[in-house]
């Protein structure tokens, strides 16, 4: 299992939505977006198709 490390503050926003959401960690939160979102790529568009995706979803400046 690998460790990623979030901001104090970004930790404490998952950790309430987890929470409101009744999962029974944070991990297993973050487990369930991250999945949920990778889902929604296309493993057959390219490096720079999916680039530009996440950029227009905010997640790549």
């Amino acid at each position: 299992m690998a460790k990623i490390k979030l901001e104090n503050e970004l930790f404490n926003r998952v950790k309430k939505f987890a929470e409101i959401a009744g999962y029974s960690s944070v991990e297993e939160f973050v487990t369930h977006v991250l999945e949920k979102e990778l889902s929604s790529i296309d493993e057959s568009e390219s490096e720079e198709e999916v680039k530009k995706r996440l950029q227009g979803l905010g997640y790549l400046s």
